[in-house]
């Protein structure tokens, strides 16, 4: 039961002040005067003034209510390493049973730190926030955090806790743990295909002394350098770029006996490769309608560096115009054919035939350019069936198809099965219809001798679109000019800007696009992975997470070409996949989470902010047995803490469950005490 007195004014406040400052001023004035009667005439005003001010004596019945303490448990991968696990499980059930004991406390218990890919760390402190959000500040009783003591988001200060109460952490983990880790101290995001980018890492040791370490670093699973490094020393590779999208390297260092954990001695870092700029050659043979398309799709790609030549006068073209007075621009053949060519990824041939511009030795170097890694296609009309055919010269054992002839009928094209399955025509748009929902061709080139499946058939099934390989290039052969119709609209058109595109970046090694290929992808909190493949059939894939469990998965068949399964994403780190001749690599969460960068347990971390709060960071296994100190109930105290005790701070916060107010000059009371004040100084006056 409380009581007390509250003041509830019947004139406003101002009135109420001048009141009373009238009446200091009348008793000052009888005082100094020494007038008869003077303090029982002060105190018949003075009961006026209080009248106005309309005093109450109020009576609370309150209830009181419990103090709050939070437990979170540190529940993050780091947890898993040595006894951990098992010495928080212990420690939370003796600490729930020595807490709950505590009369008046309600205890709430919450985990956290677990890695889920959104966040990078052990984050307790938010945790903490969550559980006490709906409690008072002046309920809080502390908080406990069981703990390996890796906690990445601690506050800057006690004050930034919000609340002020003792923060205890109870460490799980043993003092004398040894690791080794690779630090990453400067690596590039980016980095241009075939040049070199640098890589700068450390070795670091924590618990051993002296210790020396074979380093290994690997690009796409690849091993480009090895090196004996000491602890504490800082190393630098250089890594070539090899190809477009992510280059995976990792650095991984030799384990040393005792080691808490393997998965911190690797690192990896993901390299973005970007090409400088794609140098195309479009070497058109004539002007034609279907000409602008391939210019057109070429000039929109931003990567592209075009280079287009339109033969327009051909040497044994004579109509007596002096030379000085043509502004055509002489076709640099030495220089684009025999100087240059290696510098070109794609060359492009549109309806090109032989008409003396290019000597028959430039055809050899064509043929080498691609016989090396180079990319050549051929969009074929009539002059590829022709006498002067670019397929009588060496390109014959380049190109796929020998011409035997030109068929003028309209037709629909249609993927083959090759080419349902071929990444660079699967799922083109209108392929699923039939006819397909596309325009017609009215032309295509008769072959013979055709040396790989066609992706694309035309008329009564005859070959359309081939891709095939020679040495380390790749060719594309096109056997209609007529794809300018797609381009036009007629007919309603088709997809001629997916499929020349793909078919173009085919040719240049896009990843993304190879037949045979296995990728990793992340979808949600799922890992994907995909197989590409022209064949009927795949075999199982190894998933290896960056733990070192492996899980071998059987693919299901999805669009044809495309095989897929999934696995949970139940671990941050590079994981790796393999059927035994392709492999994947994908990094889930941020490269090198915290997580994993320091494993050993510490109270060097949490010690600050719970001595600031006058709670304690102390390690609770010893021996491989959980001790804990006792909890003991503390009212008042600067400390919550001692040699084998730690303190919660009990809080004496209540709840008003009713309420009695009693007006002091209302009613009859309140009349007796004024007519009495007054007629006790009428008295006074009358003597």
């Amino acid at each position: 039961m409380h009581y007390g007195i509250v003041f509830a004014p019947l004139v406003p406040t101002l009135v109420l002040w001048v009141a009373l400052g009238a009446v200091l001023l009348i008793a000052a004035l009888l005082l100094i005067g020494r007038r008869r009667g003077a303090l029982l005439r002060i105190a018949a005003l003075a009961l006026l003034v209080l009248a106005l001010a309309n005093p109450s004596f109020t009576r609370e019945q309150r209830e009181p209510l419990s103090s709050v303490a939070a437990v979170v448990i540190d529940n993050s991968p780091s947890q898993n390493f040595g006894t951990r696990r098992q010495e928080t499980a212990a420690a939370r059930e003796a600490l729930l049973e020595r807490l709950q004991q505590i009369k008046g406390l309600e205890v709430r218990v919450v985990e956290a730190g677990r890695a889920d890919g959104e966040t990078d760390g052990t984050q307790l402190f938010g945790a903490l926030a969550s559980a006490l959000a709906d409690v008072p500040t002046d309920r809080v009783a502390g908080a406990f955090l069981i703990s390996d003591g890796r906690v990445h988001d601690v506050p800057a200060n006690a004050a930034a806790l919000g609340f002020q109460a003792p923060v205890h952490a109870l460490i799980t983990g043993s003092k004398d743990e040894r690791d080794r880790r690779i630090a990453i101290t400067a690596a590039p995001r980016f980095g241009i295909v075939g040049q070199f980018q640098t890589v700068t890492f450390r070795l670091d040791d924590q618990g051993i002394s002296g210790g020396r370490a074979r380093v290994a670093v690997r690009r796409d699973g690849e091993t480009v350098a090895e090196r004996t490094m000491a602890s504490g020393e800082i190393a630098s590779v250089k890594i070539e770029i090899k190809h477009a999208g992510a280059n995976i390297v990792e650095i991984e260092a030799s384990p040393v006996e005792n080691e808490l954990t393997l998965v911190n001695n690797r690192a990896v870092i993901a390299i973005d490769g970007v090409r400088d700029k794609l140098r195309v050659l479009l070497v058109s043979g004539e002007p034609h309608s279907g000409e602008r398309t391939w210019r057109n799709l070429l000039k929109s790609d931003a990567s592209v560096d075009l280079v287009h030549f339109t033969i327009l006068r051909p040497p044994e073209k004579q109509d007596g115009t002096p030379i000085n007075e043509l502004s055509l621009i002489a076709f640099p053949t030495r220089e684009l054919f025999q100087q240059k060519i290696n510098e070109f990824q794609l060359i492009i041939f549109d309806r090109y035939a032989r008409q003396g511009v290019l000597p028959i030795a430039y055809f050899d170097n064509i043929a080498r350019y691609v016989k090396n890694g180079g990319a050549v296609l051929v969009s074929a009309g009539p002059d590829y069936a022709s006498i002067t055919s670019i397929w009588r010269t060496p390109l014959d054992t380049v190109l796929p198809a020998e011409p035997v002839g030109v068929t003028e009928k309209p037709f629909h094209a249609h993927l083959s099965d090759s080419g349902k399955r071929h990444p660079v025509t699967r799922g083109l748009e209108g392929s699923a219809s039939e006819p397909p929902r596309w325009s017609r061709f009215f032309r295509t080139v008769d072959t013979r001798n055709v040396a790989v499946p066609p992706v694309m058939t035309g008329a009564d099934g005859k070959p359309l679109l081939l891709l095939s390989r020679y040495g380390e290039g790749r060719v594309a052969l096109l056997l209609s000019d007529h794809i300018w119709l797609w381009a036009r609209g007629f007919e309603g058109g088709g997809p001629h800007l997916d499929l020349l595109r793909r078919m173009s970046h085919w040719l240049m090694k896009q990843p993304d696009l190879e037949e045979e290929a296995l990728k990793l992808s992340v979808q949600g909190r799922d890992l994907m992975v995909l197989r590409q493949t022209m064949a009927d059939s795949v075999k199982p894939v190894t998933v290896t997470s960056p733990s070192g469990i492996r899980r071998e998965l059987t693919l299901s068949a999805g669009d044809p070409g495309a095989w897929r399964a999934t696995v949970p994403a139940d671990e941050l780190g590079l994981w790796q996949a393999s059927d035994g001749n392709l492999k994947a690599l994908i990094n889930v969460g941020p490269l090198n989470p915290k997580e994993f960068s320091e494993v050993t347990s510490t109270t060097e971390v949490l010690k600050p902010l719970s001595e600031a709060t006058g709670g304690a960071a102390r390690r609770i296994a010893s021996a491989g047995q959980v001790e804990l100190p006792r909890i003991v109930p503390v009212h008042s105290a600067g400390s919550f803490r001692g040699d084998n005790w730690l303190g919660v701070r009990m809080r004496d916060a209540s709840v008003v469950t009713g309420v009695g107010v009693l007006p002091v000059f209302a009613g009859l009371i309140g009349l007796l005490l004024l007519l009495g004040a007054l007629a006790a100084t009428w008295l006074r006056e009358g003597k």
